[in-house]
């Protein structure tokens, strides 16, 4: 169990087809920007090119803009696609991008997730997870140093090395996404970096989560790694208000056109066939929290003791509540849920209880005090 719970956002984004698309970027950078004031930890911004609702196809720009914008939150690729890009190129990117930001970067890798992006550019899904291994083996041994001469099917390095070395030193920060497939997991233990569990909380996608962590920490001890939780994050969907009654009535805006995206769009459904009801499936199913901060709070905790423990709990950015109840759910968990799980109020308390046992003879102390000044000050005038 992580004794320090950091928060994090999952940015795909996510925006339904009635939006202006510029001005959907927009607000993405003006939510990073209220992240960073609300002591948010980091935010991973992803890769897509098809579909319609996930609109940011450069991470790395989109990284590069925001750190200029904001001061001390995280900014990671959730997730680069490997496959789609000359390792070499996309090293050399990240590495810039590293020292742009004097390490706030994180770069997050995963094979690739829309299966019509892949097709597009002449890939085969099913070669998908052997690049993306392909690849990360490339981009750690780059980030270390290493001059390689490799070629694949897809690439071609000769005397391939890295002319700036990374500024987060020994190497940026990597973590690899995993959802149902074992690949993932596999990639990052075998490497001993980061994991991205994505693919939600429900009863069965945390058993996905649990078997993963599992193959995480065997193929470490076979690498010879350390499987250290704190590099383990969770993705999963809150919309929290004052309410019960007011979260579930803010999410009646998107949520339905976020489970439209999934089953018509996306390559697996987020509620299941059959479902009518998305909002009870996903109160009931555990898959997601809509309700108060006190109900956040219970489900986080839900969520790492199924887990043993996590080192950041993320929240996938969906836009189901229009702008300003999305605002004020961020500005609830950092004000209300994260204190919870990173012990920042417990000195307070217990500054606060001790005053209170002793109030009395703080009080009689304070009063002898003051009656002290004052019996002096009459002594004086007495005396002149």
């Amino acid at each position: 169990m992580t004794d320090y719970l950091r928060s994090g956002i999952f940015l795909a984004p996510f925006h339904d087809l009635s939006q202006n698309p510029t001005l959907a970027m927009q607000r993405d950078m003006e939510l990073l920007e209220q992240l960073d004031r609300l002591n948010y930890h980091e935010a991973w911004i992803g890769e897509h090119h098809s579909g319609g609702f996930e609109i940011i196809a450069c991470p790395e720009m989109f990284i590069a803009a925001a750190a200029e914008r904001t001061r001390h939150i995280r900014l990671g690729t959730g997730v680069v696609s490997l496959p789609y890009h000359n390792p070499f190129m996309l090293a050399d990117r990240m590495v810039q991008l590293d020292h742009m930001t004097r390490g706030r970067a994180m770069f997050g890798v995963g094979p690739g997730s829309l299966v019509h992006d892949a097709k597009k550019i002449g890939i085969d899904p099913a070669d998908q997870r052997r690049r993306m291994n392909e690849s990360l083996d490339i981009q750690i041994e780059l980030m270390q140093g290493k001059t390689i001469t490799r070629k694949s099917d897809w690439f071609d390095l000769q005397d391939a090395k890295l002319q700036l070395p990374c500024y987060s030193q020994p190497m940026m920060e990597l973590a690899v996404a995993a959802a149902r497939s074992p690949s993932g997991a596999l990639a990052a233990g075998r490497h001993g970096i980061g994991m991205l569990s994505i693919g939600g909380t429900s009863n069965d996608a945390m058993n996905h989560h649990i078997e993963n962590w599992a193959i995480y920490e065997e193929q470490a001890r076979h690498n010879n790694k350390v499987a250290d939780r704190r590099h383990w994050r969770l993705v999963t969907l809150f919309h929290i208000a004052e309410t019960r009654e007011q979260a579930r009535k803010n999410v009646e805006f998107g949520l339905i056109k976020f489970r439209d995206y999934f089953d018509d769009v996306a390559t697996f459904p987020i509620v299941p066939a059959g479902i009518t009801d998305p909002f009870t499936w996903f109160v009931e199913s555990g898959a997601a929290c809509i309700g108060t901060p006190d109900d956040a709070i219970d489900f986080i905790e839900r969520l790492l003791t199924g887990t043993g423990g996590f080192g950041v709990i993320m929240e996938l950015a969906h836009n189901w509540a229009d702008w300003e109840a999305t605002k004020r759910h961020y500005e609830l968990m950092a004000r209300y849920v994260h204190p919870h799980f990173q012990r920042s109020r417990e000195w307070r308390r217990d500054s606060y209880d001790y005053a209170k046992a002793h109030h009395g003879e703080f009080t009689g102390q304070s009063a002898a005090a003051v009656q002290a000044e004052i019996d002096r000050r009459k002594q004086r005038q007495a005396a002149e």
